[in-house]
């Protein structure tokens, strides 16, 4: 096996193992969903911990799982399997051989001398999640518009702020009835 294909398989096998594996009190009958308190005055997006990629026991696809760090809201987005892996890796903290395609573009920023400073997860529109990133250089800062798959594979390569719109939290909660939008 090559070892590509080792990464890959090494990627799909922690999302398997991980997978619908609950805490003991979530496993308690009849148990409420928990809600996240409101923080008065919190203002504008905030950061966000890159939890886990998982796979969502109801329709079987990876799901990256983000947690607010000023107020502990969730937020679960389902992503495909390629970018399941783009993000699982780094959050892993594996180091493939060669370069995978955002370690490529991390690699094109340094030889341009730019600079990933955050990325945000701007929107939730029709079910399609929206993300920018944001550069600095010597040319000044630039904001791209870009997937949050994409975005978040960035960012913990980067080691720099994923943030989320307050919005975001609002439209896409957990408990939603409605099904996962795709990014």
């Amino acid at each position: 096996m090559s070892t590509m294909g080792r990464i890959a398989a090494l990627a799909l096998v922690t999302l398997a193992t991980t997978a619908g594996m609950p805490g003991r009190a979530d496993l308690a009958p009849g148990r409420p969903p928990e809600v996240a308190p409101k923080v008065p005055n919190a203002t504008g997006p905030q950061e966000a911990e890159v939890v886990a990629v998982v796979i969502d026991q109801r329709t079987q696809n990876p799901v990256v799982l983000l947690r607010g760090k000023r107020d502990h809201r969730q937020l679960t987005m389902t992503i495909g399997a390629a970018e399941a892996t783009g993000i699982a890796v780094p959050l892993q903290g594996v180091t493939p051989p060669r370069p995978l395609t955002h370690d490529l573009f991390l690699s094109l920023f340094g030889q341009l001398k730019v600079s990933l400073t955050r990325v945000v997860i701007t929107d939730l529109r029709d079910d399609i999640y929206y993300a920018t990133v944001h550069l600095s250089g010597a040319g000044g800062d630039l904001t791209l518009d870009s997937r949050p798959s994409d975005a978040i594979a960035l960012a913990l390569r980067a080691k720099v702020p994923v943030l989320i719109e307050p919005r975001v939290f609002d439209k896409g909660a957990p408990d939603s009835i409605l099904p996962r939008p795709y990014i």
